[in-house]
């Protein structure tokens, strides 16, 4: 079953912006793990490949002020008392029920690290919220049965940057192959409801507003890009490959699309066209 939590946080002293990137939010994540799962903490921190959760970067002030693009990047320090969420999306059933304890035994009084400064987790959203459209959860049973076999138009925002592997090297394009193979590949990874290739032959975009932004990261500099994208079903197409075109579309906003989604890159859902 995958979930969508958010995260409120308060720091109780400035967060360096040094200390404000995926690399340090990903060790934070660890650590909560760590906390009620050292062993499951550990493993995690070894893969390297296929990891089954996403993270985002703190998100700061009013979400709706910026439309569907989320903070990526920082570049000065987020002053102590500054509300915060941060949101945590996990793919597999298992690593959820390992968590389950961090959760329910949530003290706001404990202070959590991130570099040199204290958090304090507040409150953890996981249920749909009218303000908070990134907090969620549906079975995997649940995506495939509720998703229309009608449909045809989907749009997806890109809300942070998203880059993809092209054999040797990486596209920030995000053409039909790159966004749908990736949803795909995590879907049939995690699901046991296995979809088979292809299901983008029929997908043309329709519209897209998308722009480069390039991120910083320990590895060096990404090209990545942000912003939306529609496609539509033409054509002759089985009731059931619309069905499970939707439902990846639906699953987005849980498995993210691309690289470095563990830290903060390709956070994507879909909206309204």
């Amino acid at each position: 079953m995958p979930h969508s939590l958010v995260l409120n946080l308060q720091p109780r002293s400035p967060i360096p912006s040094g200390y404000l990137t995926g690399k340090h939010l990903h060790a934070l994540f660890l650590t909560l793990v760590s906390s009620v799962d050292r062993a499951l903490g550990d493993r995690l921190h070894e893969q390297k490949t296929d990891k089954a959760f996403t993270l985002s970067l703190l998100q700061v002030g009013n979400r709706s002020q910026r439309g569907d693009r989320l903070q990526w990047e920082h570049h000065r320090a987020i002053p102590a008392g500054t509300p915060c969420w941060w949101r945590i999306s996990l793919l597999d059933d298992t690593l959820f029920g390992h968590l389950t304890p961090l959760w329910l035994n949530l003290n706001p009084s404990h202070s959590w690290h991130l570099g040199s400064a204290d958090l304090q987790i507040t409150s953890v959203l996981g249920t749909a919220q009218s303000t908070q459209p990134w907090a969620n959860f549906s079975s995997y049973a649940q995506l495939y049965e509720q998703a229309s076999d009608q449909l045809r138009q989907i749009s997806i925002a890109i809300c942070t940057p998203a880059t993809f592997r092209q054999g040797k090297y990486d596209s920030a394009l995000p053409t039909r192959e790159c966004i749908f193979n990736s949803l795909l590949n995590r879907w049939n990874r995690y699901s046991n409801i296995p979809f088979q290739e292809p299901l983008t032959e029929c997908l043309f975009p329709s519209y897209f507003d998308l722009q480069t932004e390039l991120v910083n990261h320990p590895d060096g500099k990404f090209a990545g890009c942000v912003g939306t994208i529609s496609f539509r079903i033409l054509g002759d197409v089985g009731l059931e490959t619309i069905k499970q075109i939707n439902t990846l579309a639906d699953f987005a906003i849980y498995s993210g699309v691309g690289r470095k989604t563990p830290m903060g890159m390709g956070m994507v859902r879909r909206v309204k066209s």
